[in-house]
């Protein structure tokens, strides 16, 4: 049969001729969701069960039916499959073969069902699976970052705020920030997977069936909790796509300020961390040159995947109940955010297990721009009794002495400190090294070494 005269069945009688090339090419889908084969065939295998199962069709039929779909699935993956523009979409291009191969039981296929419903039903086991997929990739990196931490829970750095040198922190801590990051990322993750757990099959073309069909035992079948409980809310909802993308874009960002912090930590004048061949290039000109284009390609993603996000929710904003050929614009966008997300949290993982840390670097830094000026306040409090006020004010004065000689807050004499105030004793010292200072901050959830060493270590057993 021509392609033409498959276009004029597959739009029926109402229609005499198939539709031009402006309206094949506007409503042609299959160029992209055909990525949607598994979760169609998934969908109509369950289908066909139940309507065996309710003696809507005949047993022989519901076998054929589920024989030919494994192997329309076995082509598809062995790429021999044809996927024809003329039949617009995955679903149409699977019935169509599945005819091919069994005859008119395949036309039975489709008995209490609409591309509506099976378009949501595809769409949702799309995302779920995607979900699924994003929530073990962020826990890779969870573990990839929580050994990193437990490796460096002692390694000092400078703290940052107004990325000006605020307080010495471990590297570990600062590890160990992100993973609480990713900890949330993956809260919203298995959130919207469970409001996405609902099966739509069943709810036909907007309002249900007068067929006897079984709507939980598709549910079941196909993994979900339950089936939607109104038919046009059912076909007509991408709510579930729109929380995948909004949780999506959180989680890039989180992944953007990692990746912007190793640009400059990677950067000769900061020299704390170094990425090897792997996750950098070089330039074509400048020999000297190591580019972290990995991160910088993963800070980049947060643009397309937020877009998305806000691209989809543009779509839907204006959409009477219910199906409308509007939602046809929802899968590209989503397809091509979340594999990017996938992309750039794998890139991620990997940038991370393989960075090395420079110490030296790093602790030299840590002791820069008086980061242990808070320390000496809070033992002029501890130690003095002075109100934090005047603490603070004393320190400040310290630190404008030392500015003024050119020198760390360690090298003043115990006579230009007590120049300042009298009550500053030898004991003061201990407190302005950047290894004592991380020591002190001994407070639940602070950057004392054993702090970041318990919370790695209980992240490594909750992750294992």
């Amino acid at each position: 049969m021509a392609d033409g005269d498959t276009a004029n069945r597959m739009w029926g009688g109402r229609f005499t001729s198939g539709p031009d090339a402006i309206m094949e090419e506007i409503n042609a889908s299959i160029a992209y969701d055909r990525k949607l084969y598994a979760q169609d065939i998934a969908g109509s295998q369950a289908h066909a069960t139940m309507l065996a199962a309710q003696g809507i069709i005949s047993a022989e039929d519901a076998e054929a039916i589920r024989s030919g779909l494994d192997q329309i699935r076995s082509e598809i993956e062995a790429g021999s499959f044809v996927f024809k523009r003329s039949l617009e979409d995955i679903h149409m291009n699977v019935e169509a073969r599945l005819a091919e191969l069994i005859g008119p039981a395949a036309g039975r296929l489709h008995t209490a069902r609409s591309r509506n419903d099976q378009v949501a039903l595809d769409f949702r086991l799309y995302v779920r699976d995607t979900l699924d997929h994003l929530d073990a990739q962020v826990k890779g990196l969870m573990l990839a970052l929580a050994e990193k931490a437990l490796a460096h829970a002692a390694t000092v750095m400078p703290g940052f705020t107004h990325l000006q040198s605020a307080q010495p922190v471990t590297f570990g801590h600062h590890l160990l920030a992100y993973v609480e990051m990713l900890a949330r990322d993956r809260g919203r993750l298995a959130d919207a997977r469970k409001r996405a757990n609902e099966c739509p099959l069943g709810a036909a073309a907007l309002a249900g069936t007068s067929f006897p069909i079984d709507r939980h035992m598709t549910a079941t079948a196909l993994g979900f909790d339950r089936p939607t409980a109104n038919s046009l809310d059912s076909v007509s909802d991408r709510d579930y796509a729109l929380e995948a993308l909004a949780d999506a874009s959180i989680l890039a960002m989180h992944l953007s300020r990692l990746a912007e912090e190793i640009v400059i930590w990677s950067t000769a004048q900061f020299r704390f961390v170094r990425l090897s061949d792997a996750f950098s290039t070089g330039s074509s000109i400048m020999p000297q040159k190591r580019n972290p284009d990995a991160a910088e390609l993963v800070r980049a993603k947060i643009g397309r995947i937020a877009g998305a996000f806000q691209g989809l929710l543009m779509v839907m904003k204006g959409l009477p109940l219910s199906y409308q050929k509007d939602m046809q614009e929802d899968k590209e966008q989503v397809f091509d955010a979340l594999a990017n997300c996938s992309l750039a949290i794998a890139a991620m993982t990997g940038m991370v297990r393989d960075m090395t840390a420079n110490a030296a670097a790093m602790k030299a830094a840590a002791g820069s721009g008086y980061a242990t000026a808070t320390d000496l306040a809070d033992w002029l409090v501890r130690e003095l009794g002075l109100p934090f006020r005047e603490a603070h004010h004393v320190t400040g004065r310290v630190v404008a002495l030392a500015a003024e000689k050119g020198i760390n807050l360690e090298d003043l004499s115990i006579e230009e400190l007590q120049g300042v105030h009298p009550g500053i004793t030898e004991a003061a010292y201990a407190v302005l090294g950047v290894d004592n200072s991380v020591r002190s901050r001994t407070s639940y959830g602070g950057t004392a070494p054993q702090n970041v060493t318990d919370q790695a270590t209980r992240w490594l057993k909750a992750l294992g």
